[in-house]
Order: structure tokens, then C-alpha cells, then sequence
């Protein structure tokens, strides 16, 4: 088996892919501009200078190159297909800004936004072929090991037993302990602290997990001095239940390493893209709606006495009060600590009510919230706060969802768990989804949720 140990013709992969996308993006549009126009102009000079800028700086901030072989192809080619539509978005806007779009041919650059994230993901697809097809054939695999038996080793191997492309063959766990002792599962033992040493110093072992936990200091320091007379490529893998404990990621303060266990994802780029999605979207959909807006706050006002909005005060971001707005659908307007839910055939709700309530239309309102800075378009439901007083009490991380802004819509609500919650397992389920949003998150996404409320978010079974 040639395992390559010491240079892989995969470890200059990036610097390829980075020197073949430049490629790909000129040469795909010199072909389509010669194939339209027959010549090339100065102004495609100029459009190839920006696009490239562009597209260096996008793939930076969404880490298009960056540990290539640990990502599926599907999520590379997600991420291209982001980057690319943001290098044209900005491009566009350019153009647009700078009256120059008249001096280029729509079917040439049609053909050059089509070509381009076409070229990549197919090299991508290939590289990841030949990959594969080496390390069925033991070719250039090299071989990963882990110090530890543990849950962490256990989810890493079977990462890498599904994922051949990636060139790594996982051999085995190295530890101290009796193997009556150790919970393997994915893993075999193949030795202890000594003779990963004597494996890692003949070569028989390139890369090195370390999965013990945190507590272990002083034998971590010993298999990584131990290592150190080694070619082996050692990386310490940080405690597993610390990451299972929500939206955790890397950060640096002052040159040292730190990990954000519980933070929003909203903070600088993300934050600012956020609030521009939400304050477009919010204005385009309040100039399309206006007309409905008053004429269902002329039918409130005259089918049943009361105030056409109900303020009600709820938890926002951080757990700040908020003021959410929604056209009064009941006799009561209850805002105190205590307040009962909506059931099936509650007598207080008005008739209109029920016909606002189950198509959502009392929610509408709620988007002069987002433009206020209250709430976000995407983002949890908020409850009532009463209701978040009972709930933080019974679901471990329930506050967790307010890291964010409420949302008028959300991925909890788009997958069925909107409405009534008349037992805490319903409640679980919808905190459940908020998270996986929370952590989750992208402008992609939002689109998605976005849409998909269009077509199946305004009707649901459970909302009366």
C-alpha cells in the first residue's frame, strides 16, 4: 500500500484549486466574449480585475478553501454557489452604480455566471474521484489514528470510514486502558501510549487525534512531547460535551485560542447582512400590503369593540421586553402573568379572529416590528412572557433562543411546530428547531424559510 507518508499529491490541493478558479473565471469569460462578440474590449479587462477581487475577498469571508477534504461535496458546492451569487450581486451593483452595464453583452455574461461555478464544482467532483478511487485501490492513503477512546474518536472515525475521498484511513484508538473498560464502538484498539509512539517514529501512522479529555492535562503533555520525535501530524481535539452544548466555535482574544459555546451568529458582517435582509424585505412587503392592512384593521375595528392592535410585551433579543404588534383576534387582551393559550374552540376568539388566526393574517402587523428594530423577519417565535417564565423552568436552554431577534416566521414554524403547545414535548420540539436555526444559520437559509412560509407557513392544523 503506497501511503505517501511524508507528501501527498492532495496537500498542494488548495493552492491548485485556488490557481484553477482564477483560471476558470478567465478564461470563461474571454471564451464566452469571443464566442459572442469576437473581440475583447478594455471593459473586460476591467470586469475580470473586479470579478477576481471580489471573488477573493467572498471566498475568504466564507472559507471556500479552507479545510477542503473534511467538507462533503455538497456543502462545497453550497458554498460556491453563495460566494458566486454574491461576487454577481456585487458586481451588478457596481454596474448598476456606475452606468456600465450597457457596455457589456447579457448573453456573454449570462454564459460566463452559468460556466464558472460549473467549471469549479466539477474539478472539485473529479479531484474528489481520483481521491477515492486511489484509496479503494491503497493508493496514497494516509493513516489516522486516535489517543483515546471516547464518543469524540468514535463520531470522527465514522466521518472519515464514509468519506474516502478524503484520503485518511482510520487504523485504529491507542490507550492505557483495558479494553474492558473502553465503550468502543467504531474503533479498534490497537495499542497503548508506547506503541503509538514506536508506530508514529517507524511511519506507520500520519495523522494523530488526541480525544482525551480535558482533565488528562498531564497526559496530553506527555503523547504530544512523546510525539514531537515524530513526523506525525498531531492535532488536539477539545473536549466533545463541551461542543455539544450548543452553537460552540473557535474565536481568538489577545493570541489565544478560546471556544464560544453559547453566542449569537449575528455579530459584524452577519449582523449588518441581517438587519439590510430584514429592513428591505420588511419595507417591500408592508408597500404590497398596505391596501390589506387597512382593510382588515376596518374590519377589527367594526366587527367587535376593542383596540384594533394588540400590543402584547415579550421576550426579544438577549431577553430584553418587547412590544409585539398583531391585530386583535379576541374579546380579551391579556398581557398580564398569567396568560392562557389559544385552544380549539376558545370562546375568545372573535369570528374574524378565527379566520385571521388560522391563515396568520393577525401577524402582519408584526413586520412594522421589524422595521422598529424589535424583531427580524427569520428568527424563533416569540412567546408571551409568562409563558417563557414556565418554560425556562422546564426545558434545559429554552433562553437560548432569545440569542437572536424574534422572528414573524421560523424554521420551527415552516416544519410543522407553530400553534397550541399543550404539553411541554411540543414545546421541546420547537426550541428543538430554533436551535438548529440559531446554529445553523445563512442567508440561504432565511430565502428558504422565507419561501417556503409563501406556500405552506400562512395555514396550519394547529393554529386556532
Amino acid at each position: 500500500m503506497l501511503r505517501g507518508a511524508v507528501q501527498s499529491p492532495y496537500d498542494n490541493a488548495e493552492l491548485f484549486l485556488r490557481v484553477m478558479d482564477v483560471v476558470f473565471l478567465a478564461g470563461a469569460l474571454v471564451v464566452s466574449v469571443l464566442l459572442n462578440e469576437g473581440r475583447l474590449g478594455d471593459n473586460i479587462y476591467m470586469l475580470f480585475t473586479t470579478a477576481l477581487l471580489v471573488f477573493q475577498l467572498c471566498a475568504r469571508f466564507w472559507g471556500l478553501y479552507g479545510s477542503w477534504q473534511l467538507l462533503p461535496l455538497r456543502e462545497e458546492m453550497r458554498q460556491i454557489v453563495l460566494v458566486w451569487s454574491a461576487v454577481l450581486a456585487v458586481l451588478l451593483a457596481i454596474g448598476f452604480t456606475l452606468h456600465v452595464t450597457a457596455h457589456y453583452s447579457r448573453l456573454s455574461l449570462g454564459v460566463w455566471a452559468l460556466a464558472v461555478p460549473m467549471l469549479m464544482i466539477g474539478l472539485r467532483a473529479a479531484l474528489r474521484h481520483q481521491i477515492e478511487r486511489n484509496a479503494r485501490r491503497g493508493v496514497d492513503i494516509r493513516i489516522l489514528a486516535f489517543v483515546g477512546a471516547n464518543r469524540a474518536a468514535d463520531r470522527i472515525a465514522n466521518h472519515f470510514k464514509t468519506r474516502m475521498w478524503s484520503g485518511l484511513r482510520v487504523a485504529g484508538v491507542y490507550d492505557d486502558r483495558a479494553v474492558k473498560r473502553l465503550n468502543l464502538q467504531s474503533l479498534s484498539l490497537i495499542g497503548n501510549m508506547d506503541t503509538l509512539v514506536r508506530d508514529a517514529k517507524a511511519g506507520r501512522v500520519d495523522f494523530v487525534f488526541i480525544t482525551l479529555p480535558a482533565c488528562a492535562e498531564q497526559r496530553i503533555e506527555h503523547v504530544v512531547r512523546e510525539l514531537a520525535d515524530t513526523t506525525a501530524s498531531v492535532f488536539i481535539v477539545p473536549d466533545a460535551r463541551i461542543f455539544e452544548r450548543g452553537n460552540a466555535n473557535w474565536r481568538e482574544i489577545a493570541g489565544h485560542p478560546i471556544i464560544s459555546v453559547y453566542d449569537t451568529p449575528f455579530f459584524g458582517v452577519s449582523g449588518l447582512l441581517k438587519r439590510l435582509e430584514d429592513i428591505v424585505v420588511s419595507s417591500l412587503i408592508l408597500a404590497l400590503i398596505s391596501p390589506l392592512l387597512l382593510a382588515i384593521a376596518a374590519a377589527v375595528r367594526f366587527t367587535s369593540p376593542g383596540p384594533v392592535i394588540f400590543k402584547q410585551r415579550r421576550y426579544g433579543l438577549n431577553g430584553q421586553i418587547v412590544e409585539v404588534w398583531k391585530f386583535r383576534s379576541m374579546t380579551v387582551t391579556e398581557n398580564g402573568d398569567t396568560v392562557v393559550q389559544a385552544r380549539r374552540g376558545d370562546s375568545r376568539i372573535t369570528p374574524l379572529g378565527a379566520f385571521l388566526r388560522r391563515t396568520s393574517l393577525d401577524e402582519l402587523p408584526q413586520f412594522f416590528n421589524v422595521l422598529q428594530g424589535r424583531m427580524s423577519i427569520v428568527g424563533p417565535r416569540p412567546h408571551a412572557v409568562a409563558h417563557n417564565e414556565q418554560y425556562r423552568a422546564l426545558i434545559h436552554g429554552y433562553m437560548l433562543r432569545h440569542k437572536v431577534k424574534p422572528g414573524i416566521t421560523g424554521w420551527a414554524q415552516i416544519n410543522g411546530w407553530r400553534g397550541e403547545t399543550d404539553c411541554v414535548e411540543k414545546m421541546e420540539k420547537r426550541v428543538e428547531y430554533d436551535m438548529q436555526y440559531i446554529q445553523n444559520w445563512s442567508l440561504i437559509m432565511d430565502l428558504r424559510i422565507i419561501v417556503a412560509t409563501l406556500f405552506k407557513g400562512f395555514r396550519n392544523a394547529n393554529a386556532y
